[in-house]
């Protein structure tokens, strides 16, 4: 029978050749995934990459035993195609690996920048921007379907002394310890907001006015109760405890604006202020007519 061989000897040594770079490509595709991997979560899509890593260590392995099998033998019509189709879909794996985890990074950066222009870059919680969004979105679904809606203004008690006394890093690590308990006593339906300076507001979406302030005496219970230890000016360790003060609200459907549901929160935590802070105080419409 005659052979690609027979008429062009060099064919044979070409297709050695075509063989091993499809084996190397998929090797390449290979640690691709392995990149790929290191920037997915734990999970089942991660699980999926290491099942396609196995499906192209086998390639790998075929790829050199075929090399293997006709090493000094010569290459018929047909054999000679099948290289030329083990090359081309060696190229495939690499292409499609190669666009996954370009598409991977391209993603995880496009999050980072989203993640960054929402969130308060020293307290981790939501920034105003995306309160002021949320807040407004909230209070028309709420008018819409007649829906609950609580609001939390907190502020912590004496935090400038806690600068004074302990220095700005330690007035730092109590924003973030504060934040974090509020977002981990806290649903995740439950939007955590720094407002400005020491103040943060909690948005309550689905939460009747009779459990707004029990949310917000859990709260502060916990944060009262949860100390946190802060490095002084000389380096030595202390345990702070820390208080806040927190006034609620809950909206008025046929009344209620953004605004006026900030100024009755406001003016909760300022008459929590003003009876000796560590408290709840909620704040009734009828208030702010009186006060007005």
């Amino acid at each position: 029978m005659e052979t690609t061989a027979d008429i062009f000897p060099v064919l044979a040594k070409v297709m050695s050749i075509l063989l091993l770079s499809g084996a190397a490509l998929l090797t390449a595709a290979l640690f691709l995934v392995r990149q790929l991997t290191r920037e997915l979560p734990k999970g089942a899509n991660r699980n999926w990459w290491y099942v396609l890593a196995g499906f192209l260590l086998m390639f790998v392995a075929g790829y050199v035993g075929f090399f293997c099998l006709k090493a000094g033998s010569l290459y018929t019509h047909s054999e000679m195609l099948v290289v030329v189709i083990f090359v081309l879909g060696a190229v495939f794996c690499l292409m499609v690996c190669l666009l996954a985890y370009r598409t991977t990074l391209e993603l995880k950066r496009i999050f980072v920048l989203e993640h960054e222009a929402m969130t308060d870059p020293l307290m981790g919680i939501y920034n105003r921007r995306v309160l002021d969004r949320r807040l407004r979105d909230e209070v028309m679904r709420a008018r819409r379907h007649h829906l609950d809606l609580g609001l939390l203004m907190v502020d912590l008690d004496r935090f400038k002394s806690v600068n004074d006394t302990y220095g700005h890093q330690a007035g730092d690590l109590v924003l973030q310890h504060v934040a974090r308990l509020l977002v981990e006593s806290l649903r995740q339906t439950d939007v955590v907001a720094r407002y400005g300076g020491e103040e943060i507001t909690i948005l309550l979406p689905h939460t009747p006015p009779a459990e707004t302030c029990d949310v917000a005496e859990r709260l502060r219970r916990t944060i009262a109760g949860t100390p946190v230890t802060i490095t002084d000016h000389h380096g030595e360790k202390t345990e702070l405890t820390v208080t806040v003060s927190i006034g609620c609200t809950s909206l008025l459907p046929e009344h209620d604006t953004v605004e006026t549901l900030l100024q009755r929160a406001d003016q909760g935590m300022y008459q929590a202020k003003q009876q000796g802070r560590n408290k709840v105080v909620r704040f009734e419409p009828q208030q702010e007519a009186a006060t007005a």
